[in-house]
């Protein structure tokens, strides 16, 4: 398992009871996840001192329930800054097991030695963005909210990024990438986190074990001829780590490079144990 282990602002404190407890910077939330179905003793007395906490319905969704929590407050991990705003389906604008992707893919641009070009697709509030940013690369960052891209703007400002090359596009990511094979466009690495399930807003549907791997395929035609690595997250319990590694071994192939996969997680400081949270699955160059 690849263990997203170097934050400071961030840390899982505990879980329980399909329940996480979390301190983001100062603050503490308790959120739902359904990886925990353990149920054992709730002993920091954190659990009862939460600035905010997320309430599944039994119905579907939730809302959040508030003590004292601020609209938006940041947080900071290597000399990045992202913003916070608890909203929709117990969200805060950052999924923290992602730092241990952003180090891999910070490693690899700066190891190249040479201008590196990064798609982003599927975007959100630019982790991944921001990361291949601070490490030298230009970056394109696609998403289809137009909140999303201005919180990444936002984040990018924060961070001292904001004169970065990063290129903000509001956009379907499919349609997207048929426009750059179209317009002739490469780029030397590519990352995707694409959604389990979304609805489009003419009623299309988007699911993941349908349509990642026709995305990936027509992914392989906008890499470079010298491409540095490729990147694909999964929130998917069906797409395993091998399936990954199939999955784009298959569409990579005839590339000079390797595949690997693994669960990536985030450790838990009252057992000490990791708490499993998706997986990833990365191609790089040999």
């Amino acid at each position: 398992m690849w263990i997203a282990d170097q934050w400071k602002d961030y840390e899982i404190l505990d879980a329980s009871q399909g329940e996480k407890l979390e301190r983001w910077g100062s603050y503490i939330l308790v959120r739902p996840d359904p990886q925990v179905i353990w149920n054992t003793e709730k002993s920091d007395p954190r659990w009862k001192k939460k600035n905010g906490h997320y309430h599944r319905s039994s119905k579907g969704g939730g809302e959040w329930e508030f003590f004292r929590l601020p609209e938006q407050w940041p947080v900071h991990y290597r000399g990045l800054t992202f913003m916070l705003k608890p909203f929709s389906f117990k969200h805060t604008g950052l999924f923290p097991e992602q730092a241990v992707n952003w180090d891999w893919m910070s490693e690899q641009i700066r190891a190249a030695h040479r201008p590196v070009k990064v798609l982003n697709l599927f975007a959100y509030t630019g982790g991944a963005t921001l990361s291949c940013a601070a490490a030298g690369a230009s970056v394109t960052h696609v998403d289809a909210s137009k909140g999303m891209v201005n919180w990444a703007k936002e984040n990018a400002r924060l961070s001292g990024l904001g004169e970065a090359p990063i290129r903000y596009l509001v956009d379907d990511c499919v349609k997207f990438t048929e426009r750059e094979i179209r317009r002739g466009n490469r780029y030397d690495a590519i990352v995707m986190d694409p959604p389990s399930y979304v609805r489009g807003p003419k009623g299309e549907i988007w699911k993941i074990e349908d349509a990642v791997y026709p995305l990936i395929c027509l992914c392989r035609q906008l890499l470079s001829d010298h491409p540095l690595f490729f990147l694909v997250n999964s929130y998917t319990t069906g797409l395993q780590p091998a399936v990954l590694t199939y999955m784009i071994s298959a569409a990579l192939t005839g590339l000079h490079g390797h595949t690997e996969s693994s669960e990536i997680g985030i450790p838990v400081a009252s057992t000490g144990l990791v708490l499993p949270c998706g997986a990833s699955g990365r191609w790089q160059s040999e």
